[in-house]
């Protein structure tokens, strides 16, 4: 752990001299891992798309929540004009045709509620019309209220959508604030990624503009001996070409500096044009992951858990509305009141009379040729389809877990010995230029030393990117941070608010 920690230190060293080359020229901005994660999950387009996609979840299980409300409406028909001739039945049975002119006015105030247990609907209302004949010369008209009407409505062995709504709606609010969890350290994940691909670029650049300092010392150096006769020819013209690479090299990694800066500030949504210099981890805190702890948490957290289940019942609704759709249906309907006629609204809420209405309608296919026989096979054959579906994604989904686990274990120790390696090759550079400097090894090995540096250079910085793509991949997969040893559950009232 000390030497990780030596490493970070060192590394920071470097962006210290880097920042001291470039400040005089543009103002710097400095991030750390930290920093860039937290403003990805605040202004990211990613972290603005998992908000969005949460919220329209919201909305949709507040929908079905408040479906199962009592509703309160009013209705009303202010006016209907109506002049037309049409026909009449005589007393005696004959038909004639009468000129009618009239305008009706008519209002209803209804309360009502879906009872989602049977899939039925009971209500109460109250109604009042008016008709004005034109031929009326009282101007009153006709009325006609029905103070209170009770009613209900049943439907009888038919497909009931409110009973799987109330199983399945739920689940599905209950995997999108899962989700959303899962998006969140997808965003860490893609802003590490980012991060580090500029860390890396600054890293590369950091060597290109070290390694083109010594070449150019140890030309002016071999210029000098060569002069004297000391080295041959061919010494020379190999330090100068590595002198030339090297500026060719510390070109090509300011351009992949500032491709990287780009893509970067373009993620975190940051327009100012200055320049970003990012701060390595410096603290290294690591956890020792048990893989059947992690699988255990994964099964009770992740939203794919929850998608498993709801699945299965979604496929379970399908056979049943195939199932009831086009078979034998019946409908119950009651309804008790009262009900007035009168030719002045006073008198029509006057001494009402009982109103009652039942019927019963039924619904009896005789032939449709396997029509419904046809929906329920493949209903069910879909149910069998999502059954095994979900079975071979549980068996891939433990694995991924575990893989996850042995991955972040194993990185822990790929990190320490990236670490070591560059110490080790660090040095090795130093005493072999000092040696060179002195004539004990030829360019060769020098180049040697210089290139095995370089590589462990980078090897450390690619070993401390995995190493935290690791650890945010471990949260996304457990919803659990084995660090601070709690759940992730971030305030999920915060977004609808």
């Amino acid at each position: 752990m000390k030497k990780i920690l030596f490493k970070s230190t060192l590394i920071l060293f470097f962006l210290a001299y880097y920042s001291v080359l470039t400040a005089q020229e543009q103002k710097l901005r400095y991030l750390t891992l930290e920093e860039t994660i937290n403003l990805a999950r605040e202004q990211s387009p990613d972290a603005l798309i998992a908000r969005h996609r949460f919220l329209s979840s919201y909305w949709e299980y507040r929908s079905y929540q408040a479906q199962f409300m009592p509703k309160l409406s009013l209705s009303a028909t202010l006016p209907t004009i109506n002049k037309s001739v049409s026909s009449y039945t005589l007393p005696d049975g004959t038909e004639t045709f009468i000129r009618r002119q009239y305008t009706s006015y008519s209002g209803e105030l209804a309360l009502s509620k879906i009872v989602g247990v049977t899939g039925g609907s009971i209500y109460i209302r109250s109604r009042l019309q008016n008709i004005q004949n034109s031929l009326d010369t009282t101007g009153n008209g006709s009325w006609l209220s029905n103070p209170v009407t009770i009613g209900f409505n049943q439907p009888i062995f038919t497909y009931n959508p409110y009973l799987w709504s109330r199983r399945i709606d739920p689940l599905k609010f209950l995997e999108a604030g899962r989700r959303y969890v899962e998006e969140m350290e997808q965003v860490a994940i893609n802003a590490t990624t980012y991060f580090f691909n500029l860390l890396t670029a600054q890293g590369q650049l950091q060597i290109a503009e070290i390694n083109l300092a010594n070449y150019d010392t140890l030309y002016r150096i071999a210029k000098g001996r060569y002069n004297m006769g000391t080295i041959a020819e061919n010494e020379l013209l190999q330090l100068e070409l590595n002198l030339l690479k090297s500026k060719s090299e510390t070109d090509n990694a300011r351009l992949e500096v500032e491709n990287a800066m780009f893509r970067l500030k373009s993620f975190l949504r940051i327009k100012s044009s200055e320049q970003i210099l990012l701060v390595p981890p410096a603290e290294m805190r690591m956890a020792e992951v048990n893989a059947t702890e992690a699988l255990q948490l994964a099964r009770e957290n992740r939203s794919s858990s929850l998608g498993f289940e709801r699945r299965l019942l979604e496929a379970r609704r399908d056979v049943d509305q195939a199932r009831h759709q086009g078979r034998f249906e019946a409908n119950l309907s009651l309804e008790y009141g009262l009900s007035r006629d009168a030719s002045s609204l006073p008198d029509v809420y006057q001494n009402p009379n009982d109103m009652q209405q039942l019927s019963l309608s039924l619904y009896v296919p005789i032939l449709d040729w396997g029509q419904a026989r046809g929906r329920i096979k493949m209903a069910e054959s879909n149910r069998e389809l999502v059954k095994t579906s979900v079975e071979q994604e549980l068996i891939d989904f433990d694995q991924e877990v575990y893989l996850a686990v042995m991955q972040y274990n194993m990185q822990k120790n790929q990190l320490y010995i990236a670490a070591k390696s560059d110490t080790v090759a660090a040095k090795s550079y130093l005493v072999a230029k000092a040696r060179y400097m002195i004539g004990k090894i030829s360019i060769t090995d020098l180049n040697i030393a210089q290139t095995e540096k370089d590589q462990a250079r980078m090897n450390y910085l690619t070993a401390l990117q995995k190493y935290w793509l690791n650890w945010f991949n471990l949260r996304r997969l457990t919803h659990f941070d084995f660090i601070e040893n709690k759940l992730i559950s971030p305030d999920l009232n915060k977004i609808v608010n």
